[in-house]
């Protein structure tokens, strides 16, 4: 199929890994040019084509900075895709609510919320111009609140609400926004040696690998597997495309079944 996203332009945040660098790998074999931005430039994504910008989205700054790279990279934004988010395990993520103080809260939210929005109001006047669209990264953990880390599902529903909000004011204008929502993703998060998914573990007194196994049944996954990024990364693709022109203000679930309500 093909998309009709070849010679656009997009801009994908938090791109080094996982669902972000499947997402650049899938916009750049649509034919996009692709400007990404991240902490760290690992040589899988030096070398996949895109014009990689090491840049700390969790600053005030880090937004802007790289809104300004793209826009001289790029000319104008057709794309932009929200996806950085997550965090470093720290050994505190499985304490429950009174093990998070200020700093966790505001470390969180400054990644997983406030990059989007200071992403978004730096590319907007070019997304407006270009009447282009946006893809924001949130989790089905925004709808079911208790399946994370209490900062980390908090801030990914106000993610979610932030993309309702803003379809309201900027689809009639002709940028359309859409929300990505994934379940359990094959991701570094759950399969690093010092990852969450391995912090879990450990809180629970059970081998990594023989948590690994069981997360997709206890989280309730009926497919009976982790979903891949490349998964999410095509659900992306699509509904940056026109062919999703009518498709807008969205909260797009992609968990393998996770969520039972309608």
């Amino acid at each position: 199929m093909d998309l009709q996203l070849a010679g656009k332009t997009a801009l994908v945040t938090g791109a080094s890994r996982g669902i972000g660098l499947a997402i650049v790998t899938s916009l750049l074999a649509e034919g996009m040019r692709v400007v990404s931005g991240s902490r760290t430039v690992p040589p899988e994504l030096a070398a996949s084509g895109v014009v990689a910008v090491p840049i700390d989205l969790s600053t005030a700054e880090g937004p802007v900075q790289l809104v300004e790279r793209a826009l001289a990279e790029l000319g104008e934004i057709d794309v932009l895709v929200n996806n950085v988010g997550g965090g470093d395990s720290d050994g505190r993520q499985t304490g429950g609510f009174t093990a998070f103080d200020d700093d966790q809260w505001q470390q969180t939210f400054e990644l997983n919320f406030f990059s989007a929005v200071r992403t978004t109001r730096a590319a907007l006047p070019s997304l407006l111009r270009r009447k282009g669209t946006i893809v924001n990264i949130s989790s089905n953990g925004a709808r079911v609140p208790h399946a994370g880390p209490m900062p980390y599902t908090t801030a990914k529903a106000a993610l979610t609400a932030f993309g309702k909000a803003l379809t309201e004011e900027v689809s009639p204008r002709g940028v359309r926004v859409n929300t990505v929502s994934p379940g359990p993703v094959r991701t570094p998060l759950w399969e690093s040696p010092d990852g969450y998914g391995a912090e879990l573990a450990r809180s629970m007194g059970v081998p990594h690998a023989d948590l690994l196994s069981q997360v997709p049944a206890a989280m309730g996954v009926t497919t009976g597997r982790f979903v891949e990024p490349a998964e999410v990364a095509a659900l992306v693709a699509y509904l940056a495309s026109p062919l999703a022109g009518s498709t807008t203000g969205a909260d797009h679930v992609i968990d393998g079944g996770a969520i039972k309500t309608a």
